[in-house]
């Protein structure tokens, strides 16, 4: 067992973190969604 395994910095579930970065990337990409809509919607 090495020393990193001794000593861990975060003992948060992995899956907490990868679950906010999927939906704070959803949320971004679907903002520039409605966004690009809006403008096209204003175009017309």
């Amino acid at each position: 067992m090495n020393e990193f395994e001794q000593n861990v910095q975060s003992k948060r579930n992995d899956a907490i973190d990868a679950g906010m970065g999927f939906v704070v990337s959803f949320g971004f990409f679907a903002l520039i969604f409605i966004i690009a809509g809006l403008v096209q919607f204003a175009a017309r």
